[in-house]
């Protein structure tokens, strides 16, 4: 048994992952700040989720309630708990958000990640994977985006926070010698999704029969991912640190490897979705036609995303493969199933 400490626990890609891991017989350390976002109810319930499964597996559980920032408290989980291996998806998530709300991404993506590299610093662990994003591929419109492409050109504060971290990781990694493994998500869904993503927006929009914005009037994809995809490439991961590459060119450096024991990988699906057939699936799924209201593209959005995954796929023998037909299908029975519509 090992112990795990996973950040964001009460998260929708955190509280799946704790799952996947008390399956598995491990010793999980849960932190969340249950901030107001979203809906903090929903959040509560993704806790009770993982308390049921308790008794019929084998894994232990413990949850704390605080932000990163809280150095006393992260300070206090460490020494208590002594994790070997950190998972962190905390953040303030939102490209839209950061917009209005920049320093809430400073103090939670910036100040909040540096507290954590701190504590995995003096704890020596064995192993840190943290959560990147596909917001720090930015302006590039060369798809699919691959890891060794450029990434110094964002368009939101959230990308750039993002990007912070990497940097912010590898410097660590460097100094010392802690294995680290960012992993680029790309546009995640599924049930028990956040209300801010557009699957649950557009949802409740279909259902209650409200306009959806349908921004850059419909001139958008996006690489959706479903959840458990994204939870087993993350799963796989703890279990695997990243290494020294040996192989590493110092005059033609890859972004995606390093001299330090660090990587990074892009986790998608490789199959970009048009915003309107995404539209049209959701709504064959739940029987209604949408009301479509079409808008010009918002700051900070871009255009298309669509991940390359084949660093991924030879590093922990996994990709992403299910269709968003799939997807959809699973997720719409489940948005019925929890609104009881």
């Amino acid at each position: 048994m090992k112990t795990i400490l996973i950040t964001g626990a009460a998260g929708f890609i955190g509280s799946e992952l704790v799952i996947r891991l008390i399956k598995n017989g491990e010793n999980v350390i849960g932190l969340d700040n249950l901030n107001s976002y979203y809906d903090p109810n929903l959040k509560k319930l993704r806790l009770n989720k993982i308390q049921t499964i308790l008794d019929s597996e084998p894994g232990k559980w413990k949850f704390y309630k605080s932000p990163l920032e809280n150095q006393t408290d992260l300070k206090h989980i460490f020494n208590t708990h002594s994790p070997t291996i950190v998972v962190n998806l905390a953040a303030q998530a939102g490209v839209r958000y950061s917009i209005d709300n920049p320093s809430t991404y400073i103090q939670s993506n910036l100040v909040g990640f540096s507290n954590l590299l701190e504590q995995c610093r003096d704890h020596k662990i064995n192993n840190l994977i943290f959560a990147s994003s596909s917001s720090v591929y930015g302006g590039n419109k060369n798809l699919p985006f691959a890891e060794s492409q450029s990434v110094d050109h964002p368009v939101s504060l959230y990308g750039a926070t993002k990007k912070a971290n990497e940097l912010m990781a590898h410097s660590y990694s460097h100094l010392y010698e802690i294995p680290t493994t960012g992993l680029r998500f790309f546009t995640v869904y599924g049930p028990w999704g956040r209300p801010d993503m557009a699957p649950m927006i557009f949802a409740d929009s279909i259902l209650n029969r409200k306009p959806i914005n349908v921004f850059n009037y419909g001139k958008m994809k996006r690489d959706f991912t479903y959840i458990d995809d994204i939870v087993e490439g993350v799963y796989r991961c703890c279990y695997k640190p990243a290494y020294i590459d040996n192989d590493f060119d110092y005059l033609y450096p890859n972004q995606a490897s390093s001299f330090a024991p660090f990587r990074i990988f892009n986790i998608g699906n490789s199959q970009p979705v048009e915003l309107l057939r995404f539209i049209d699936i959701l709504e064959d799924e739940l029987g209604i036609k949408a009301i479509k209201n079409f808008l010009p593209i918002q700051p900070g959005d871009v255009e298309a995303t669509a991940a390359k995954t084949d660093l991924l796929e030879s590093w922990i023998g996994f990709k992403p493969s299910t269709s968003i037909e799939i997807g959809l299908n699973k997720f719409a029975k489940w948005y019925l199933d929890y609104f009881k519509r």
